[in-house]
């Protein structure tokens, strides 16, 4: 039986440099990182970030229970109200049995379970709050977004670290595929920002350390490359059978073609250094799509700016893509949002196969040298893209590749 196409119907996202589906395209272009510091991790060895600023959370929300919400959840259910508005559906005019939500996050909660901690051990039990579980728990975007969309089909909530968004999408489109459900909110949501996470990531040596202006401390492929500049923020999708999206006159923003999954199985945070097992995620996800290496237009590299992770990944590019398809890496302005930066680049690689441009890399002037990658500088490239890859590879070794084509 032909497996049916799937569509990419709506896009929602909320990150460091916008608020709604297309402002994050116009931060990434201007090549400017929002990185400051945070007053939060005063006293901290990293005391910068990119955060999302600008915004009452809980007005943006709305209703009486964004109480109950941790800042991870609030910037799900906004990024997901957004995409089911940009897919022109109406959830009071849907059947819910049939709408599936999956919403990875890497670290869930962590902050709202941090802060109980404290809460307790300061002032006592009756100091903490009666939702903290719900603070923390990561499925909570998930169980949160269907409430409000009145979603009854089935809901996950994925955690494979770095990669989470990316599999979210890929278990999604096969949900869709296998016909568990006729409608799908998918994405991720990751808020970090937090004095013992940033201490822990200080800690482990990945976490650019201080040295002039942090809006120019991530520098993906670069010689002088020295760590994550750490983000936050979320971007959920309305995916839907392309037959079915047609039927009710949607224009799909892009087509779901392949997706692929492998795992190191080598160290806890650092890749293998030959690239192979990462590299049969990419050639997975191309033989899904149905795709020759010399097919991809583009490549979104999962580009985190740490000395060994670009230098991997500069190496299967390389390999993967003899061709040289010209590559970006948005981390340089968005910072690593962690479980949800897979999703929101694979949100960016769709607005760039439909703006016909492809963003720079921010705080590059050229790769280091020996990486034989094509990678886009200074200003964004005007280029046709028609198929396009997004890389996400995650702590524990866990790789996840999307192919994206125009419709």
């Amino acid at each position: 039986m032909k497996r049916p196409a799937i569509a990419a119907t709506g896009l929602g996202t909320i990150n460091q440099v916008g608020h709604t589906t297309d402002t994050p395209w116009d931060g990434v272009c201007a090549v400017e990182s929002p990185a400051r510091t945070v007053p939060e991790l005063h006293g901290c060895a990293v005391d910068f970030a990119c955060t999302v600023s600008g915004i009452d959370l809980d007005d943006a929300v709305g209703g009486r229970t964004a109480f109950r919400m941790g800042r991870y959840v609030k910037f799900a259910v906004l990024a997901a109200r957004e995409a089911v508005a940009d897919a022109g559906l109406d959830p009071e005019h849907w059947d819910g049995t049939r709408v599936a939500v999956v919403v990875g996050t890497s670290s869930g909660g962590s902050a709202g379970l941090t802060e109980q901690a404290v809460a307790l051990e300061r002032r006592g039990p009756e100091a903490t709050s009666p939702s903290g579980i719900l603070l923390t728990i990561p499925n909570m975007p998930a169980a949160e977004i269907a409430i409000r969309m009145k979603a009854t089909g089935p809901s996950l909530a994925p955690c494979t670290a770095c990669s989470s968004g990316v599999t979210a999408l890929s278990v999604a489109r096969d949900m869709l595929t296998l016909g568990h459900c006729d409608i799908a909110i998918a994405g991720a949501t990751e808020s970090i920002v937090f004095p013992v996470a940033m201490t822990g990531f200080a800690r482990s040596g990945a976490a650019a350390q201080r040295d002039g202006d942090p809006a120019r401390l991530c520098r993906p492929f670069a010689a002088d490359r020295a760590g994550i500049v750490m983000g936050e923020g979320a971007a959920v999708m309305v995916l839907e059978r392309a037959e079915d999206a047609r039927a009710r006159g949607a224009s799909p923003r892009a087509l779901i073609a392949g997706t692929g999954a492998t795992t190191d199985a080598h160290h806890p945070t650092s890749p293998h250094p030959s690239g192979d097992v990462a590299r049969g995620g990419v050639d997975g996800a191309l033989r899904d799509a149905g795709w020759r290496p010399e097919d991809v237009d583009h490549v979104n590299a999962h580009g985190t700016s740490t000395p060994l992770n670009d230098a991997t990944e500069a190496a299967l590019i390389g390999r993967a893509y003899p061709h040289r398809p010209p590559v970006t890496a948005p981390k340089g302005v968005l910072g690593h949002c962690m479980g949800a930066a897979g999703a929101i680049e694979a949100g960016l690689t769709i607005l760039t196969l439909q703006h016909g441009m492809i963003p720079p890399i921010a705080n590059l002037d050229a790769p280091e040298p020996g990486f034989d990658i094509d990678c886009v500088t200074k200003a964004p490239r005007e280029v046709p893209v028609r198929r396009a890859v997004s890389h996400s590879f995650g702590f524990g070794g866990q790789n996840a590749v999307i192919a994206l084509q125009a419709p």
